[in-house]
């Protein structure tokens, strides 16, 4: 009698149970009325499939909104609260009266003067009495630094433009007014301020209303009595002024509101 080795008898062994597992599930299929095609199909049916992972998406695919990053608005300017400190922009060559204020100190002694405002004062004294209008240029300057005339601009030469306002053509008028309010008091405004200034006449600051009979006497060394009626209606001198910073510079020589 042959026997068969131990891994071939181990191969005819698992061939055997092979079979009658196969038998045992057809004879269940014929025995439930299914065929055996619809017994794989439940088979398979009852295997869960793992849920399919949506592709990822990378931070700059536009087409999903959930994985955009939101770029900034546009910037706006949000206007700045003006600061306690902040000073009234004002221009200094317009009156500058405070009502129902104490009127400003009137100072006449020229000594006091800081060295520069009195050294313009000098100079500007010494070309309107030569009584040669030219004599004023070098003083006026150019450009943005020049003096100003006018209130409102102008256009041209500057001594051409002072000719033009004077009486005579010459200029010569406008120098003896020059003459004039240098030789009267004056008042220094805003002390260490932006808008620091020496200014003659004082009438330039000072109530008109309030002036004392001597005042009055010298307010009409400036100007005629017809002209204080029309500045009482103002409320305020708006006769030639002139303005000299602490530095020096001659800011402005003007007439009018």
């Amino acid at each position: 009698m042959i026997r068969l080795l131990p891994p071939v008898s181990q191969f005819f062994s698992r061939l055997v149970t092979l079979g009658l597992f196969v038998f045992l599930t057809g004879a269940t299929a014929l025995a439930d009325g299914r065929p055996q095609e619809d017994l794989q199909r439940l088979a398979l049916s009852e295997i869960q499939p793992e849920p399919a992972q949506a592709p990822r998406k990378s931070a700059t695919d536009d087409t999903d909104p959930a994985t955009q990053i939101p770029l900034p608005g546009p910037l706006k300017q949000v206007p700045s609260q003006p600061s306690e400190n902040t000073e009234e922009m004002v221009d200094p060559a317009r009156p500058q009266v405070k009502e129902n204020g104490t009127p400003p100190v009137v100072q006449y002694d020229v000594e006091e003067l800081p060295a520069a405002v009195k050294q313009m004062r000098e100079r500007i004294l010494e070309a309107a009495k030569s009584g040669n209008v030219e004599a004023l240029r070098p003083l006026i300057g150019t450009g943005d630094d020049m003096t100003a005339l006018s209130l409102s601009g102008f256009e041209g030469d500057p001594i051409d433009y002072l000719k033009g306002i004077s009486g005579d053509n010459d200029g010569q008028e406008v120098l003896a007014i020059l003459v004039d309010l240098l030789e009267t008091g004056y008042v220094h405004l805003d002390a260490g301020g932006s808008n620091e200034l020496y200014v003659w006449p004082y009438f330039f600051a000072y109530p008109i209303d309030k002036l004392t009979p001597p005042q009055m006497v010298e307010l009409y060394q400036i100007i005629t009595a017809g002209d204080y009626d029309d500045m009482k209606t103002f409320g305020a001198y708006i006769f030639y002024r002139i303005g000299i910073s602490p530095d020096g510079k001659w800011q402005f020589f003007v007439a009018g509101d």
